[in-house]
């Protein structure tokens, strides 16, 4: 009656729609591939029907009382999905933290340097984590390195917005700044 390839695809099931011989419910809703509504159908009914047209019986609401299920062809259905997944992966940024870091004892080029480069991330649209690690006895004047990153935010401040003020955790103190809204 159906060839290999048509019992292959009535079988399949996805990761939350159910096709064909894979639906479980006993009475569904069906509505055909003109959009118009069938009515309540036994499964059996449902797949006949479904058979008759040579599309699949694809399961779009589960939860509903009873089921509600569409006849339409999965394999078109599922690869304009792709397509749509893809076209929407390839518009969005990924957003990456890159991380600048600084010392207490910081001399002004080297900040100057850092803070260049800070600001070419923030264009670019990516976040900033600047950190300072703390060496040694360096560690008992951690004043010395806040003032230091609220200087850096201070100087990134035309760029962007501090998304986390500064923070210790171990023997490193960080703030995370993002790019502000115009810049992205």
């Amino acid at each position: 009656m159906y060839s290999r390839d048509n019992i292959r695809r009535w079988i399949t099931i996805s990761k939350d729609m159910y096709v064909n011989e894979g639906i479980r419910a006993r009475e569904l809703r069906i509505i055909d591939h003109n959009g118009e509504q069938l009515g309540i159908k036994s499964r059996n009914e449902a797949l006949e029907i479904a058979a008759r047209v040579n599309l699949d019986l694809v399961l779009v609401a589960p939860q509903a009382k009873p089921p509600v299920a569409r006849i339409m062809d999965y394999g078109k259905f599922k690869f304009e999905q792709q397509k749509k997944d893809r076209e929407v992966r390839k518009n969005q940024k990924i957003i990456q933290v890159k991380e600048v870091r600084l010392s207490p004892t910081i001399d002004e080029h080297d900040f100057q340097t850092k803070l260049r480069n800070a600001i070419k991330f923030l264009e670019k649209g990516d976040k900033v984590k600047a950190s300072i690690r703390f060496r040694g006895r360096a560690i008992t004047h951690k004043e010395i390195g806040q003032r230091v990153l609220d200087r850096f935010a201070e100087a990134c401040k035309d760029v962007s917005t501090v998304e986390q003020r500064p923070k210790m955790e171990g023997r490193s103190m960080f703030l995370v700044l993002a790019p502000t809204a115009e810049k992205q």
